[in-house]
């Protein structure tokens, strides 16, 4: 077994570490952080590691290096009373995470949780945190090193500014005290933190906003000065790259670091974005772990975060491999013992633990087609068809199935959509397009598509749109593909609706755009909540703004004007508009339109099968494992499809 041992000097100014250090510099993760993390010096047997003014910490250090090479680390006879005391803090620690596992429980003690929610009540004045909230928070300011796993709409976000509120107004010579926020998370996340802010404390902190906009040297300058802004935004692909600036960073503030969205460091194969996040952890003051499917492959995804919240801690007790394997049987007896071990350290607020009212889910709405678009439907749907149905090979090579079953869905919406890549889509689909055939005729119509004939569900969602904004409400509207984004914006404009776009391309403030040049998502979404507003309709797409954003204050209706069958890009789609914070009440509205006899109709039903599954995990499950409920297109939604077909093709 490898292992090192410590000793240390008799004055506690070095500890002296022997064994197997050969081992940590062949390793390159070890042997990197020593170098930065350590002052030492290397003999021909040992490491003499000067302990500067925190011996605890510096142990922690040596610890996290045995936990690079895989060796366990032994205390000898030769040390001082200060080790000692450290592994007697060991043992505390487990006392520490008994008390943490109490307070997630509800079982706090009452003077010093009345303390912390005076605190919050007095540091955080325009915003009252309803119950579940301060707990929250006060299992993160108690822990300071968390994950909260709630679901969308939770308001996970005013919970760490509730902690923050408690943490930074601490005397500087606590423990705990934090002064610094550095929030890692999604581009899309950086307005939606800011706005947050101000509305929790009534005012703006000074932001450094570490994006595309800043070059790496700016970057690099920013987070070597003196007074860094109190709130530090950052992206997850731009932390490899300033890896040695935000130790420095790390090591000379007091930052409470949160990795919102955080499921995108669970790669555990040697992912750059993940070891470089990891690689941090150890400088931080506090970390927080923010993400509301913290397993959505397998238990596997949570090893990660919980390396991240404690780095100098063995929390989970089992290897990746392990917990692969752990998620292939719900009654593996080693689920109940990983799930006690990790308890202490996150809390879980689900959507029915948060009293919203209920949504409204009008029937489908079933749009005729068009005489062109049901001519070129049905053409493209029986060759697809027949090719599937009459396929031997296994599952139709999926991928060809799935390019096919996309060609389905814009056909059912929107026959233009299939302009723009004819070319590509004939070659792939054996339709020649120079061929004197059904085929040219297909084509013709495709390409005259735009000129003779406006979409069904075009005129349909505009007549939705209109009865909800002669009400003097504001209306969402959910498409996939970014042309019928662009082209139903067209269609309402020229009928006299003001509408603006969220999608891909919608750029994300840097903070120094000129107002009147370009509209970027923060503008739009500010916009869209003033009671004036310019406009009244949004048109979105959920694979850009299935994150961080929130309408529910603006916006209690939601038209979706296609689909595909990824059920986890739907339910965060319903969500935006659906969340804490709603007023007893409110009807919030979803309205569904499908093309009739389409695919539209087997995506609605696989949905709300999908969707069903994925609320009773959510709501029965400590930690939800999605890995088996088919979130995208799979074998099931194929047979649903061929079993409608077919039926439908019979019949008539």
């Amino acid at each position: 077994m490898k292992k090192l041992r410590l000793e240390s000097s008799e004055n506690d100014t070095e500890l002296i570490v022997t064994g197997d250090i050969d081992l940590i510099f062949h390793n390159r993760r070890a042997a990197r952080f020593l170098k930065d993390a350590v002052n030492f010096q290397r003999t021909s047997q040992s490491l003499v590691i000067n302990v500067g003014d925190n011996i605890d910490k510096t142990i922690d250090r040596i610890k996290k290096i045995c936990g690079y090479i895989s060796a366990n680390l032994e205390y000898s006879e030769k040390v001082s009373e200060a080790v000692n005391n450290y592994e007697k803090e060991e043992v505390k620690f487990d006392e520490f995470a008994e008390k943490a596992r109490l307070i997630r429980d509800n079982h706090c003690d009452k003077e010093e949780f009345q303390e912390f929610i005076d605190s919050v009540c007095k540091n955080l004045p325009n915003r009252s945190l309803y119950k579940l909230q301060l707990l929250s928070a006060y299992h993160l300011a108690f822990s300071q090193n968390s994950c909260n796993f709630s679901a969308p709409g939770a308001g996970k976000t005013s919970v760490v500014y509730g902690a923050f509120a408690y943490l930074s107004n601490l005397p500087p010579d606590e423990k705990k005290y934090v002064d610094k926020l550095l929030i890692i998370s999604p581009l899309s996340a950086f307005g939606p933190w800011e706005l947050e802010y101000k509305e929790c404390f009534g005012q703006m902190p000074t932001i450094k906003r570490l994006n595309g906009k800043v070059s790496i040297q700016d970057k690099k300058q920013y987070l070597y000065s003196v007074e860094p802004a109190k709130i530090t935004l950052l992206s997850y692909a731009s932390v490899n790259s300033l890896k040695e600036e935000l130790i420095y960073f790390l090591r000379n503030n007091k930052v409470m670091v949160v990795l919102d969205e955080a499921h995108k460091i669970k790669n555990t194969d040697g992912g750059i974005m993940a070891a470089s996040v990891l690689d941090i952890a150890p400088y931080c003051s506090s970390r927080v772990v923010l993400t509301g499917t913290p397993a959505p492959n397998g238990f596997e995804d949570l090893y990660n975060l919980y390396k991240f919240i404690w780095p100098t801690k063995k929390i989970i007790p089992y290897e990746v491999y392990q917990l692969k394997d752990m998620s292939k049987s719900e009654s593996d007896s080693r689920v109940d013992n990983l799930l006690h071990c990790i308890e202490p350290f996150f809390i879980r607020v689900k959507k029915s633990d948060l009293g919203i009212p209920p949504a409204t889910e009008h029937p489908p709405v079933i749009v005729p087609m068009g005489a062109i678009q049901r001519k070129i439907y049905d053409i493209i749907e029986k060759k697809y068809m027949d090719d599937i149905v009459s396929s031997k090979d296994n599952w139709f090579r999926q991928n060809l199935v799935k390019a096919r079953l996309i060609r389905l869905m814009q056909a059912a919406t929107n026959p233009n959509l299939l302009s723009v890549p004819l070319r590509q889509f004939a070659a792939i689909d054996c339709f020649n397009p120079e061929s004197v055939n059904e085929d040219s005729s297909l084509i013709a119509d495709i390409l005259r598509y735009s000129r003779d004939e406006i979409p069904p569900k075009f005129e349909k969602a505009k007549e939705i749109i209109e009865n909800i904004i002669n009400k003097g409400e504001k209306v969402i509207v959910w498409a996939i593909y970014i042309k019928n984004i662009l082209d139903f914006q067209a269609y309402l404009q020229k009928s006299g609706i003001s509408c603006k776009t969220l999608y891909g391309a919608t750029p994300v403030s840097t903070g120094d755009e000129d107002e009147n040049e370009i509209d970027t998502r923060e503008q739009i979404i500010a916009e869209f909540h003033k009671k004036d507003s310019s406009f009244k309709v949004i048109i979105a797409n959920p694979f850009a703004v299935s994150e961080s954003i929130s309408l529910h204050k603006a916006c209690h209706n939601a038209i979706y004007m296609e689909r595909s069958f990824n059920a986890a890009h739907f339910i965060q789609s319903k969500d935006r508009i659906h969340r804490y914070g709603l007023k007893p009440g409110t009807e919030t509205n979803y309205y569904y339109l499908l093309s009739e006899d389409s695919i539209d109709e087997v995506i609605h039903s696989r949905l709300i099968e999908k969707e069903t599954r994925l609320r009773e995990i959510i709501e029965s499950m400590p930690i939800p494992l999605f890995e088996n409920v088919g979130l995208e297109t799979g074998d099931e939604d194929i047979k649903a499809l061929i079993k409608e077909y077919v039926y439908r093709t019979k019949k008539v």
